[in-house]
């Protein structure tokens, strides 16, 4: 049987102002838009993705991230207010006309949505081509609030009126919750779509079928605020989205941990003395942390590139050992695990820069502070929600003690 021609379609603008260049902003060690890119990508059922933008910075990230870019959008439909309907239909004509391409399916992957359950895309186009009578398929989630509770007031008398009717229901403002019909809301997750739709004038159709997504995968990043918590949610939420890189989880059980010192243990900055003698900033509930990791019997070491009479004074103070002067990090791993008997697979690192990257991948798991290099969070496992020397260690020991791999 030939593979049906499934067109994924990415709209990225270029001139967002809530959270100004959103769309190739780091999120969670990614730009934005390779999280709908990677959903493309990973789908089995889709042949092909593009992204639609006006800029050419966008398109550029677009196209690192494994899309296709065959043109730039037109300003006129780039603007504040633009629809999604002018943007496809360009995008339909455009390929049509300058390639001959005809997909029998358009799925459109919004980037404000990048928390997406894997699978999700493949669940939506294959509904679609089930059903040939179907113009289209929308993503719903249940609705948090149900509108046959809600009211409009007349402006002229000031009194409320209800919402919606209930067929059998005088009162369905008065009824439990059970009573009422159940009601779904819409992200933008998916919509998978029939291009005659699309060229009759519409983003549905007349004919929709829904496909079911798990509330926690709910997100739609608009403000600032929608940010960071939507950066939680896949870093520490517990979830398994579409994901651009591969993140492991933390091994059970953790025999090492190996610790960078700059920028994990501090936070990154140093004051030098005329004479120069430098000082830097620790965290007191690091150190409490560490301590009860030892008790614990989770061994604990500090590898440090430079070789500075702080670190060893730090370091002794919180009963660890250190390692100092490894220029080459990744080439000093394996003799550090073997000193302190651990397997690479029961180990873990906590590094903040590029020259931290290179021991990733001999360890089981890897981690980075919240403010660390965007290279060391994206090739990081997990991302703590503190900033080095400002509470990051701890967060990783109240992590291990309590045995979870994810932030609740």
């Amino acid at each position: 049987m030939v593979k049906p021609e499934v067109l994924a379609i990415i709209p990225a603008r270029g001139g967002s102002k809530g959270i100004p260049r959103k769309n190739i902003k780091n999120f969670a060690g990614h730009p934005l838009i390779a999280y709908s890119i990677a959903a493309g990508l990973q789908a089995e059922t889709v042949t092909r993705v593009i992204v639609s933008t006006d800029d050419e910075e966008i398109a550029a990230v677009a196209r690192r991230c494994g899309a296709q870019t065959p043109f730039l959008r037109p300003a006129e439909f780039a603007q504040d207010r633009s629809l999604d309907l002018p943007v496809f239909e360009h995008a339909l004509e455009w390929l049509a006309q300058h390639e001959g391409y005809r997909p029998e399916v358009v799925v459109q992957l919004r980037p404000t949505s990048p928390v997406r359950p894997r699978g999700l895309v493949d669940e939506a186009v294959r509904l679609l081509l089930a059903h040939p009578e179907a113009d289209s398929v929308r993503g719903v989630v249940p609705a948090g609030q149900n509108p046959h509770k809600m009211w409009r007031i007349d402006p002229e008398t000031g009194r409320m009126r209800s919402l919606l009717a209930v067929e059998g229901l005088a009162e369905p403002y008065n009824a439990p919750r059970q009573a009422l019909p159940p009601v779904y809301w819409q992200t933008g997750h998916i919509d998978a779509i029939r291009p005659r739709a699309i060229q009759s004038g519409s983003m549905s159709g007349a004919v929709i079928l829904p496909v079911l997504i798990d509330p926690a995968y709910t997100v739609d990043i608009d403000t600032p605020k929608d940010w960071g918590r939507s950066e939680w949610l896949v870093l520490h939420g517990g979830l398994d989205p579409v994901d651009p890189g591969h993140r492991r989880p933390l091994p059970d059980p953790v025999d090492l941990v190996i610790l960078d010192f700059d920028g994990v243990l501090t936070d990154n900055r140093v004051w030098v003395r005329e004479d120069g003698v430098e000082m830097v900033a620790a965290n007191r509930s690091d150190s409490w942390g560490i301590g009860l990791l030892r008790k614990a019997g989770i061994q604990v070491v500090i590898l440090s590139t430079g070789i500075n009479p702080v670190v060893s004074a730090r370091a002794k103070k919180m009963g660890v050992p250190v390692t100092q002067g490894a220029k080459d990090k990744a080439a000093a791993l394996p003799g550090l695990l073997a000193e302190f008997g651990a397997r690479a697979e029961h180990a873990i690192y906590v590094g903040n820069d590029t020259n931290d990257t290179p021991c990733f991948p001999l360890v089981a798991c890897a981690l980075a502070p919240a403010d660390a290099q965007p290279d060391a969070i994206r090739a990081a496992d997990l991302v703590l929600t503190r900033a080095g020397g400002h509470g990051a260690v701890r967060e990783l020991c109240d992590l291990l003690l309590n045995g979870k791999n994810s932030f609740e």
